[in-house]
């Protein structure tokens, strides 16, 4: 009984975190419910980066004194200084009875020492409800506090037989509204948004989130030799909505010093295969804070971004339509694989309803487990 009531407010805690969705990275998203005698006295959620954590707004919240209560919060509370001061030193001023965790903090500078600050303060502590679901709201931090790159998903739009365009390039509108509404809160959800040059020289996109109250996304436009024309609408606006080229010393200098004169900045990776090294790029990122990538291609950027390994997650959005032709694009051209055997994996798939089409959801499995599978 009470460990079905751990999970229950354990639920409500996960709700509160996910209301921080695109305002706290590279932060995780936590929230904080706290108990007394049975009833609800106070709640909250880290709101953005660099303001309280969810135990703070928690407490703030309370209607009473939160002295012999139980906190339950999704991720393991802080132990040392950051931006803000630690919150496991809140928990025993405030002399907090108890505490629920839902996971551990992967962070290396916390990692378990919150935990002990509190036991060693005579606070009772329970770790591990709903550990899978509270893992899961904070995948993306998790993969960037263990790897310092970005975690990227790449989307695409298709029909129903594979298809991104006709044969002659068309391809608005491939899926309906409401997944394309969709997109915009993925482009609210994630820190930049990354595409090729070619995306940007066929289409001129502007890489903008436009989901109400929404964020934009650092905009990334893969040139290795800076193609990408002086008019193009990922230039503008630079003030709100930064723009990274990223490119080799194959590009011209000239070309480099105009783009920075409107405020792109541009980024000098190593070159691989003669175009940008997405690896050298991920690491640059990371280490830029960029903690995760939406990337809306195009095909042969699809292509590219798997064989090195990159894409942690893929989402597919599949339309009602069919549209044939042996020359109509696919989204992910270049060079694929020979061999069925070397497909690259996904796992742990959904696919939901979303207006008229099927949104397909799915994490890929790494290389290295593929390959030891098949050993077996």
């Amino acid at each position: 009984m009470e460990e079905n009531r751990d999970e229950q407010y354990m639920q409500k805690a996960l709700q509160l975190a996910q209301k921080g969705e695109g305002y706290v990275a590279p932060n995780p998203m936590v929230g904080a419910v706290i108990i007394k005698d049975g009833r609800i006295i106070g709640s909250g959620y880290h709101e953005q980066y660099g303001g309280p954590h969810a135990e703070v707004n928690a407490i703030a919240s309370a209607k009473e004194d939160v002295a012999g209560a139980t906190m339950y919060v999704t991720l393991e509370p802080c132990s040392h200084y950051g931006k803000t001061p630690p919150c496991a030193d809140l928990l025993i001023e405030k002399k907090l009875a108890k505490v629920v965790i839902g996971s551990l903090d992967p962070n290396p500078l916390v990692a378990g020492k919150g935990i002990q600050k509190l036991k060693e303060a005579g606070i009772e502590v329970v770790s591990g409800v709903l550990e899978k679901e509270c893992n899961e709201v904070n995948r993306v931090f998790r993969h960037y506090i263990t790897t310092k790159r970005p975690y990227v998903v790449m989307k695409t739009a298709m029909t129903l037989d594979g298809k991104i365009a006709t044969a002659t390039g068309e391809s608005q509108w491939i899926s309906g509204e409401e997944s394309r509404k969709d997109v915009h809160r993925l482009r609210h959800k994630y820190t930049a948004i990354m595409v090729g040059v070619n995306t940007i020289v066929h289409d001129n996109a502007r890489l903008t989130c436009r989901m109400e109250q929404g964020k934009n996304p650092v905009r990334i436009v893969v040139d290795s030799r800076l193609r990408i024309a002086l008019s193009a609408n990922v230039l503008k606006d630079q003030e709100h909505n930064q723009t990274i080229l990223a490119t080799t010393n194959q590009a011209s200098p000239l070309a480099a010093h105009k783009l920075e004169t409107f405020g792109a900045k541009v980024l000098y990776c190593s070159s691989k295969d003669d175009r940008v090294d997405l690896n050298d790029l991920m690491n640059q990122l990371g280490a830029m804070g960029i903690d995760s990538i939406l990337l809306e291609g195009g095909a042969m950027l699809n292509d590219s971004a798997l064989r090195e390994g990159i894409v942690q997650e893929v989402i597919t959005y599949v339309a009602p339509k069919i549209i044939g032709g042996a020359q109509a694009l696919t989204p992910i051209a270049g060079i694929g694989v020979a061999h069925l055997q070397d497909a690259y994996q996904l796992e742990q798939m959904k696919a939901t309803a979303i207006g008229e089409d099927i949104k397909i959801s799915a994490y890929v499995r790494p290389k290295k487990e593929t390959q030891s599978a098949q050993a077996q």
